[in-house]
């Protein structure tokens, strides 16, 4: 199991107690032997997938003692410990946690935030850690939570709309994937079924280098595999070698499994990644705020 980044902690205090200078690399490396990871372990991601969970740990685990004033860094991304970390050591801790460095103020200083207050004075407010994670992956398993309540809200208010507004929706969401051409020809093309869905043929891209045969109805059970097999069998009398099914319900296995097995080359898209197709194309949605999270630009800072 990977360690958080409290655990982390002490045995990284203890790898630097010979007072030597370390790079974090080096570091990172004598931990994960510690730790006895394995390969599947040290590979595994945030959830952005942009870097990895360990990694990002020990990142955190020496920026908190740095801040608490346990390690110093005598030289551009190498760093020791202080004498306040070898005092720590002497102590003999079983730990070392967010609320032990507290007792540092430095440490406090870095935790806190300034709030402004309504006389135009400021005060400051100490950020507590409830949770063994970082703050990265606190951002970033937050926004995963926000992200899946919202999907399930969007699918909920898309299977009450009527079947105009659906097409319409459906049109909106193709066009702005790049799909459809103009939307004039989107609509054009497309025809009601009759049974609350749409189907008909779009163009793959603005120039119309290709068709797609496209189906989405609304669902509350599970497609049947009949519907696909029907499916396929529009897409040969419409000419069309491409196809995409859309529903605001699920697939079962079978229906993956006959998909694999035609000539076609058929997507299916079900009621939660169409939910998801329209938070990544802002159909329906308005952003409330946006965060950036910036890292230091280390080719900025190279001297020649």
């Amino acid at each position: 199991m990977i360690p958080t980044y409290e655990e982390i902690m002490l045995p990284f205090l203890k790898y630097l107690a010979d007072g030597k200078e370390h790079g974090l690399s080096e570091t990172h490396n004598a931990l994960s032997e510690h730790f006895k990871l394995t390969d599947e372990e040290l590979r595994k991601l945030l959830p952005s997938g942009l870097q990895p969970i360990f990694r990002n740990r020990v990142g955190w685990a020496r920026t908190y003692m740095k801040k608490a004033g346990l390690l110093t860094s005598p030289k551009r991304a190498l760093f020791k410990i202080s004498d306040k970390g070898l005092v720590l050591l002497k102590e003999n801790p079983t730990e070392i946690t967010a609320k032990l460095l507290t007792r540092y103020k430095e440490f406090v200083d870095f935790k806190s935030i300034k709030r402004e207050k309504e006389s135009g004075t400021s005060e400051s407010a100490l950020i507590e850690d409830d949770t063994n994670q970082t703050p990265e992956e606190s951002l970033e398993y937050a926004y995963q939570k926000l992200h899946s309540e919202l999907s399930k809200e969007v699918l909920d208010i898309v299977k009450t709309c009527s079947p105009a507004f659906f097409e319409k929706l459906v049109i909106d969401l193709l066009i702005t994937m790049g799909y459809g051409g103009s939307r004039k020809d989107a609509g054009e093309a497309m025809g009601k079924s009759g049974d609350g869905g749409i189907d008909g043929i779009i163009k793959e891209d603005k120039l119309g280098l290709d068709i797609i045969y496209l189906q989405a109805k609304r669902w509350e059970n599970a497609v049947p595999v009949k519907e696909i097999r029907d499916f396929t069998g529009a897409l040969a009398s419409k000419k069309a070698k491409k196809g995409i099914f859309i529903t605001t319900s699920t697939f079962p296995n079978s229906v993956y499994e006959f998909v694999e097995q035609v000539e076609y080359k058929i997507i299916l898209i079900d009621g939660e990644r169409l939910a998801n197709l329209m938070i990544d194309n802002n159909i329906g949605l308005s952003t409330v705020n946006t965060y950036q999270i910036k890292i230091i630009d280390s080719d900025y800072f190279e001297e020649n």
